[in-house]
């Protein structure tokens, strides 16, 4: 079946997850935190990762901004960071998160052939509606899906659902694409044809599931469709 609509992951696909410590990491007296700004970005995020895959196991879910919280409460600690207002701000900045270069050019084209562009995302409506706002993304977006509309995290199938209740698609006719590979493999194994956009030249993840497409960034998404 032809590819009608496309869906994309936000965060680390759309939006940079690292942007918020390393804008922080540049502003004057930061300088401890200047240190270490990247491989606490990095704990961040398998921190917020890994809190969402043990909620959504056990049950005990709590909405994504919890757990980015959580997630930045381990990551500081780690690494020597007992600072409130650093937290705040690094929070703060998480708002704002930039979206990466090629994605407005990307979805524009998408757009423009006539395609139907959503989010399918682990974040909590008002965090998804704050970064898609901060880097001017909406006009190209049909749809802002959130999990929190089914309390649980991805990659229940009760997530996957959501695109074919909300926006009417066929299973068949999605393109679903996601930095995580794990994201990527599942969407896969539930039936959308899937891109992972493997950044950092990682290995595919050994689950049922397979991307259909690997990619280095999001350039190319418009030739997949």
């Amino acid at each position: 079946m032809t590819i009608t609509h496309c869906v994309f992951d936000a965060y680390g696909t759309l939006f940079d997850v690292s942007a918020a410590a390393r804008r922080a990491a540049g502003e004057p007296g930061q300088d401890a935190l200047a240190a270490v700004w990247q491989p606490l970005a990095a704990d961040w995020r398998a921190k917020q990762l890994e809190y969402s895959w043990l909620r959504a196991i056990t049950g005990d879910h709590a909405d994504f901004w919890s757990v980015t919280g959580h997630g930045l409460d381990w990551a500081m600690e780690r690494h020597g960071l007992d600072d409130p207002e650093l937290r705040e701000r690094l929070l703060a900045l998480y708002w704002e998160l930039a979206a990466y270069p090629e994605v407005p050019k990307m979805l524009a084209t998408l757009k423009a052939r006539g395609l139907s562009c959503a989010i399918l995302s682990n974040g909590s409506p008002d965090m998804l509606e704050g970064a898609v706002d901060s880097a001017g993304l909406a006009l190209w977006l049909d749809a802002v899906i959130s999990v929190e509309e089914v309390g649980i995290f991805k990659p229940a199938a009760a997530v996957y659902d959501l695109v074919g209740a909300r926006l009417g698609a066929e299973t068949s006719g999605v393109l679903f694409v996601s930095s995580n590979g794990w994201d990527a493999a599942c969407a896969a194994a539930y039936g959308f044809t899937t891109a992972w956009v493997n950044r950092a030249g990682l290995p595919v993840d050994r689950l049922s599931g397979r991307p259909d497409h690997v990619l280095t960034d999001l350039t190319a998404i418009p030739e997949l469709v």
